[in-house]
């Protein structure tokens, strides 16, 4: 089932969510919500999906991008379910990454992500699991992470010249955040 999106405003939005007890991921009605939050961010072409954005405060969120016409500059990402993850930087590295989001429409703006991670989580079964990803990738997965702890996108905007509306930045700065991410992909990978 798609869900509704919150909008910004939305006060779970600015909540540091719930960790998710495993005896409440085991139940039927919880891994029905992880399917919900999967078609939810795949019907709205999102990247990715932070269960506050569909007004649950819990520490989840999902990870994708295959054929994304929203994002068509950004690499594949194989489906990540992450469960009470902690996410550790492994590089002082950083990236400006311009950045959307389903629970802020028709805004966009550079934010410096971190290109090399280290997640460790619990899947949708309860199974621990850690990986390291890197490039744009990276900055996908803080964007996600960032919305568990009550952050959105525009509170990590460094310089407020780059905010743009999804219009203006298609027609004036997309073709030069292509070459950006080439960059950083050939860099970084992912």
């Amino acid at each position: 089932m798609v869900l509704d999106i919150t909008q910004i405003g939305n006060p779970v939005l600015r909540e540091i969510c719930e960790e998710v007890p495993e005896d409440v991921l085991e139940q039927d009605d919880f891994q029905a919500f992880i399917d919900d939050l999967i078609e939810t961010k795949r019907h709205a072409n999102g990247a990715g999906i932070a269960a506050p954005q569909v007004g649950e405060p819990f520490r989840i969120f999902v990870v994708e991008v295959k054929n994304n016409p929203r994002y068509p500059y950004k690499p594949e990402a194989e489906l990540t379910i992450c469960v009470n993850p902690k996410i550790t930087f492994l590089t002082d590295e950083r990236f400006e990454n311009y950045e959307g989001c389903l629970s802020i429409p028709d805004l966009r703006g550079k934010v410096p992500r971190c290109p090399h991670i280290r997640v460790e989580a619990l899947d949708r079964h309860g199974k621990a699991f850690t990986r390291e990803v890197k490039g744009i990738t990276a900055g996908t997965f803080q964007h996600e992470f960032d919305h568990i702890d009550g952050i959105l996108f525009p509170d990590r905007v460094t310089d407020p010249h780059t905010l743009s509306t999804w219009n203006e930045f298609k027609e004036r700065h997309e073709d030069g955040v292509r070459v950006e991410v080439e960059a950083i992909v050939a860099k970084w990978g992912e």
